[in-house]
């Protein structure tokens, strides 16, 4: 079984916060109701929806480093 790499995880999670701190503030900068305006609420939206799915990974894959992988059904255990 592979170790979870929370460095990684972590790296990428960093990332994701600070493209979604760049969309707001270029946000905050254009007309509300434009078309760049409403491109970066897509953005910023989209960054919610993969920090919240990078999150949930994260905190299974430490949940189950922390039960161990005796415990962890084959379906659900990384090849």
């Amino acid at each position: 079984m592979m170790k979870p790499n929370s460095g990684v995880a972590n790296k990428g999670i960093e990332r994701m916060l600070e493209l979604s701190a760049d969309a707001h503030i270029r946000r905050r900068g254009t007309v509300k109701d434009s078309p760049e305006f409403h491109n970066l609420t897509g953005a910023i939206a989209a960054y919610g929806k993969a920090l919240a799915l990078l999150t949930a990974l994260q905190q299974r894959e430490e949940f189950y480093a922390m039960i161990g992988h005796h415990d962890v059904p084959g379906c659900v255990a990384p090849c």
